[in-house]
């Protein structure tokens, strides 16, 4: 059995690529943040308190004075709504958690850390040490690159003329790899991508979130059911 030590290595190890492509795209939503007005301090509270990322930058695009509360929150309850399915299924796997533990770790559950734990989960039992060695220093370089790109703000210039944008892309396209798993997988992310971009094109975001979200999910369904049972999953490691 792992010990608490070597679960918290294991879970920095897993997720020190997604902190590195996270740098960029912090120093650039501070920089955005620092352009609508926001403090440094401002920033850090809100990484700090809300913790997502595309809610964030959707928040900061619609800031103004006085802020409309009504829509902040609705786009943000609607590009978060993914966090609903991806909490139920990683719930069951939580089960070695106290009550607090499976409530923090999943207020502070992002894209990343869900996918690296749904992959650990086929292998290992996942346990507290485990998600707060993925999730703390996750968190807290999200929150110290997006302060300190409101404390440089427009000298950091835009990261996105380096590409640094596409560092999130790359990253899930690595994920998506590694958790493929033949024709349930394509048709799950064919379906999605599929939703997603046509309704980025004729709707606009966020729905585009929602939509790509509630089609891989029906596409994974289906396409499960139709998918004879061909062997048992590995049994878990201790």
């Amino acid at each position: 059995m792992p010990t608490l030590r070597e679960d918290t290595r294991r879970g920095l190890g897993d997720i020190w690529p997604a902190m590195l492509a996270a740098v960029p795209i912090g120093l650039l939503f501070g920089a955005l943040a620092a352009g609508k007005g926001l403090s440094p301090l401002e920033t850090l509270v809100m990484g700090a308190l809300v913790f997502a990322g595309g809610a964030q930058f959707a928040a900061v695009e619609l800031w103004a004075t006085p802020a409309p509360i009504g829509a902040l929150v609705f786009s943000t309850v609607l590009i978060n709504a993914r966090h609903v399915l991806m909490s139920a299924s990683l719930a069951p796997k939580l089960q070695g958690f106290s009550r607090w533990q499976t409530w923090l770790g999943l207020y502070y559950m992002a894209d990343e850390n869900w996918a690296l734990a749904e992959k650990r989960a086929r292998t290992h039992r996942l346990t507290p040490a485990y998600w707060a060695g993925m999730t703390v220093p996750f968190v807290a370089c999200w929150i110290a690159t997006s302060t300190l790109g409101a404390v440089v703000g427009a000298a950091l210039g835009d990261p996105r003329r380096f590409g640094a944008d596409f560092a999130f892309t790359a990253l899930f396209i690595a994920l998506v790899a590694a958790f493929w798993k033949g024709r349930v997988t394509f048709w799950t992310v064919a379906a999605a991508g599929i939703a997603s971009a046509l309704t980025y094109r004729l709707i606009g975001p966020p729905w585009h979130v929602l939509a790509g979200a509630l089609s891989g999910l029906a596409a994974a369904w289906i396409a499960a059911g139709a998918t004879p049972e061909s062997s048992k999953p590995e049994p878990l490691q201790t």
